[in-house]
């Protein structure tokens, strides 16, 4: 039996249970949403299940709560291929005695808000997962604590093994929980694997318009080229034309934006709007990123050796790579992560802003000294913007490197970390 590798979201699910009805789990196929529920569920539908899928279905229209039975916590897998059954455990919240009764797991949004009459507030609490971080999969040493950083410590240690083959590996790999003990050949088709299904079915499926796969592909290339920037519709519509012999309507490459969304696929890094001392332009579009650096590279039809070659190309999915493990890092602390940059072109990768008002500001750098000086310049320069008479100072400035075998603090209090070493 395959051992089961802990989650960061094992302890965020465990504490909302004690607080609230039901807890929603949602995020991309695969991730390990409802592996992670069933190590506290006390029983368990699977709404899919090939062998007893229609019966579930027609039990789900005709009497709900029949479906909702069993020991609690109770774990109902996919559960938005029966959209009734939202109500029906709201109800069911509503007259129970206790806390924790219902564990949803979902890798879509439902097609249709049709059957949904309650928003589900005071009932339902949101949990949002995605493939493994490095330190889940047990590829980071965990030894610099992003929690720890927030407390501004004089002095941090820890040493990084992983160098720019093995980066382009899990870049290509990915953090899918399937694929991390299979041989290197093997888990790289996992994430091809994905892919295709995504192109074939998946996204039709979530909302039962059929779309051309050779399109969804031309998108998805297009998508995977513009890792990282704000680029917009248009610019991505336009590419795709470059590759095909019909004219595409501006809406087409909307729908498919909303369907990969909606199926978790693509996860949209939202802009940071400090307190500036100067009345600088701050760029708000959304800067467009998958959720897994492995989805991009096989969007691109590209492995290891690929990116070894191209180390541009491999900065920009090594950064797809941080931004992912960084939003499950701030999960962990009750934060989410933003960007800024601004229309002189001072820019940060990633802000990770906490509930309490604390936040900290990083650069990725795949690596190389110089590299890490400019990153950590461009910190400095923003922060020197920041009106700290209006808002905190940050707790926290790091730059996130790839290659360099140590984590340390520079005398100016950068945090120079190599991803190989952090965790929450």
């Amino acid at each position: 039996m395959k051992k089961y590798k802990p989650r960061i979201a094992d302890e965020l699910l465990k504490r909302k249970l004690k607080g609230i009805g039901a807890v929603l789990i949602q995020g991309p196929k695969w991730c390990g949403k409802a592996t992670t529920a069933e190590q506290v569920a006390g029983s368990v539908l699977y709404m899919a299940d090939s062998g007893n899928e229609a019966q579930n279905l027609a039990l789900a229209e005709i009497d709900p709560g029949r479906l909702l039975e069993g020991d609690t916590p109770r774990l109902i897998d996919e559960w938005q291929i029966a959209p009734k059954l939202w109500d029906a455990v709201r109800y069911e919240v509503d007259h129970r005695e206790g806390l924790g009764q219902f564990i949803l797991t979902g890798s879509a949004v439902p097609a249709s808000s049709e059957h949904i009459h309650q928003t589900g507030t005071g009932r339902f609490a949101s949990l949002t997962m995605r493939p493994m971080s490095l330190y889940e999969s047990q590829e980071s040493t965990g030894e610099v604590s992003l929690a720890e950083l927030f407390e501004s410590p004089d002095r941090i240690t820890g040493t990084n093994s992983l160098g720019l083959d093995k980066l382009a590996f899990l870049v290509c790999r990915g953090g899918w929980p399937q694929s991390v003990d299979l041989p290197d050949d093997i888990a790289l088709d996992q994430a091809f694997a994905y892919y295709d299904a995504v192109v074939q079915s998946d996204i039709s499926r979530v909302d039962g318009r059929l779309r051309n796969p050779k399109r969804v592909k031309l998108f998805m290339r297009s998508y995977a080229r513009n890792q990282g920037t704000q680029a917009a519709s248009e610019v991505i519509r336009r590419d795709m034309e470059a590759n095909d012999t019909a004219m595409l309507n501006p809406a087409t490459v909307c729908s498919y934006l909303q369907a990969l969304e909606r199926i978790f696929v693509v996860e949209e890094m939202k802009a940071w709007n400090p307190n500036l001392r100067s009345k600088t332009v701050i760029r708000t579009s959304n800067t467009r990123y998958f959720v897994g650096p492995s989805i991009a590279a096989a969007a691109l039809g590209i492995g290891p050796g690929n990116l070894m070659a191209d180390l541009n190309t491999s900065g920009l999915l090594f950064e797809t790579l941080c931004v992912r493990d960084l939003r499950v890092y701030a999960d962990a602390l009750n934060g989410e992560v933003y960007y800024y940059r601004d229309k002189n072109g001072l820019e940060c990768d990633a802000v990770i802003h906490l509930r309490n008002g604390s936040f900290g500001l990083v650069e990725v750098k795949l690596g190389g000294d110089r590299l890490i000086e400019e990153g950590a310049a461009n910190l400095k320069k923003l922060q020197g913007k920041l009106d700290t008479t209006r808002m905190k100072s940050p707790s926290l400035l790091m730059v996130l490197t790839g290659t360099g075998q140590y984590a340390y603090r520079r005398t100016d209090g950068v945090y120079v970390v190599p991803i190989g070493c952090l965790k929450d």
